[in-house]
């Protein structure tokens, strides 16, 4: 099938990629690049993320007021 489709410039820069390094023309790149977008992995898990307490006796929400806090005012 021909199509015109337009690339913006970062795909256009893994087309270009795809096509130096594997020594193939445009379409051949273009369905490569699609091909590999195409396929789904389901093995992988959900990301969860895992905390844990550290005892921390200061309020770490506002930087800045903390790094005030441990350093003092003449710090910066």
């Amino acid at each position: 099938m021909r199509t015109t489709v337009t690339l913006d410039d970062d795909v256009a820069a893994a087309v270009e990629k795809v096509r130096r390094e594997r020594g193939v023309g445009v379409s051949e790149a273009v369905n490569r690049l699609a091909r590999a977008g195409l396929t789904v992995r389901t093995d992988q898990k959900p990301f969860k993320q895992r905390t844990v307490a550290i005892g921390l006796k200061v309020d770490v929400t506002n930087v800045a007021e903390t790094l005030e806090l441990l350093d003092g005012p003449g710090a910066r």
